[in-house]
C-alpha cells in the first residue's frame, strides 16, 4: 500500500512536501540488503545449531532464538508490501512471498488484510484487525458477543497475553484456508511454498529430537512467535479512539487512531520500525530506517495544526492496551454480578 494521493492544498500535502524535501522517501536498498542478508544468516545458523545439539532439552533455546528470527523475516515482508524496499509491485511481492515461506505463511493473503487496516484503521466495521473473534475492542462488540466468547470479552485483559501463544498458528493456518479457498494471487507458488515449509520443519524436528521433546520444541517455538509478533502490533492502535462513520481527513483518521512508541535502536529493532506506527500509517511505503527521522517532523507538524500525537512507552502502550480491553469487558461482568 501507498499513500493516500495528497490533495494540493491540503495539510497532508504540505507534510508531504516536507518528506520529500527531507529525501525520507528515497530507497535504501543498502539497508536492505544487509538485513535480510543478516536475517538469513541467523537463520540458518539456529539450524545448523539445531542440528548439532542433536536431542538435548537445551534446544528450547533455539526455538526462542528462532521465533525471534520468524518475527524479523515476517517484518521483512511486511516492509515489502509497503514497497518500501523496491519502487514497483513485481519485486517486493516477490520477497514478500519468499520471506512468507520462510515463516510459514500467505504473504498475499496478509498484505491483502493488512492493506484493508492501512485504509480504514481502526473503524469499528472495516478494519480486519478489529474483527477478532475471541476480543472485543467496541462497546457495541461487546455486547453482540455470546457463550464462550462472551466469557471471554468479559476476562478479556486477564486473557489478552495467553491468546498471542496462539497468534503463530493462527497465521499458518489462516494462510492454509486463503491457499486452500484460493483466497490468493499466487495460490500455486504460495501452497508449494506452504507445504515445502511444513514438511520440512516437522521432518526437521522429528528427526533430531525424541517426540516428547520435539512437541514440545514446537509449541515453545510458535507460543514465542506469536507473542512476539502481538506485542508488536497491539500497542500500534488498540485502546486508541475507534472510526465508525465520522468524516474526517485522511492526515487525521491515520494520526487520530495510532500510537507510537518511544525507544532507541533498540525498540527499533525489537518491533520492525512498527513503533513509529503514526509515520507509517502517513507514508506507508517509507523505508523503515527513514522513519524515525520523520518522526519529528510529523510530531512538530501535528503540534502546530493542534493534531493530537499519541507518543508513549512500550511497557505504558501495554497497560493502555490492557486497560482498554478491560473497560470494554465490565459491562459484561456488571451485568453478570447484577443478575
Amino acid at each position: 500500500m501507498t499513500a493516500t494521493p495528497a490533495q494540493p492544498g491540503s495539510e497532508y500535502a504540505a507534510l508531504s512536501h516536507q518528506i520529500r524535501a527531507a529525501g525520507l522517501l528515497r530507497r535504501r536498498h543498502g539497508y536492505y540488503a544487509l538485513k535480510i542478508a543478516g536475517n538469513l544468516a541467523v537463520f540458518a545458523g539456529a539450524w545448523v545449531g539445531f542440528a548439532f545439539l542433536g536431542d538435548t532439552w537445551w534446544q528450547l533455546f533455539i526455538a526462542a532464538a528462532l521465533a525471534i528470527v520468524f518475527a524479523q523475516l515476517a517484518f521483512i515482508g511486511h516492509d515489502a508490501g509497503h514497497k518500501q524496499i523496491f519502487r514497483t509491485r513485481r519485486p517486493n511481492d516477490l520477497l514478500g512471498t519468499m520471506h512468507g515461506g520462510l515463516v510459514g505463511i500467505s504473504y498475499q493473503w496478509w498484505i491483502h488484510g493488512h492493506n484493508q487496516h492501512h485504509a480504514n484503521p481502526n473503524h469499528e466495521h472495516h478494519d480486519p484487525d478489529l474483527d477478532i473473534p475471541a476480543l472485543a475492542f467496541t462497546s457495541t462488540q461487546a455486547r453482540l458477543k455470546t457463550g464462550f466468547l462472551r466469557w471471554m470479552a468479559k476476562h478479556q485483559a486477564a486473557l489478552f497475553f495467553p491468546l498471542l501463544t496462539l497468534e503463530g498458528l493462527n497465521l499458518h493456518v489462516s494462510g492454509i484456508k486463503a491457499v486452500i479457498r484460493g483466497e490468493t494471487p499466487a495460490r500455486r507458488l504460495e501452497g508449494a511454498l506452504l507445504c515445502l515449509h511444513i514438511v520440512a520443519y516437522l521432518a526437521a524436528v522429528f528427526l533430531v529430537l525424541s517426540p516428547g521433546l520435539a512437541a514440545v520444541f514446537i509449541v515453545v517455538h510458535q507460543a514465542l512467535w506469536g507473542i512476539y509478533m502481538g506485542c508488536s502490533f497491539a500497542p500500534n492502535h488498540k485502546g486508541m479512539p475507534t472510526m465508525t462513520e465520522s468524516k474526517v481527513d485522511f492526515l487525521r483518521k491515520q494520526v487520530l487512531t495510532s500510537r507510537n512508541v518511544r525507544g532507541g535502536r533498540v525498540t527499533d529493532f525489537l518491533l520492525g520500525g512498527l513503533n513509529y506506527q503514526i509515520e507509517h500509517h502517513l507514508f506507508p511505503s517509507m523505508p523503515r530506517p527513514h522513519l524515525r527521522h520523520a518522526q519529528p517532523i510529523v510530531q512538530q507538524f501535528c503540534d502546530t495544526h493542534h493534531i493530537p500525537y499519541t507518543q508513549t512507552s512500550l511497557i505504558d502502550s501495554y497497560r493502555q492496551v490492557l486497560t482498554h480491553l478491560h473497560a470494554i469487558g465490565a459491562p459484561l461482568r456488571t451485568s453478570r454480578a447484577a443478575a
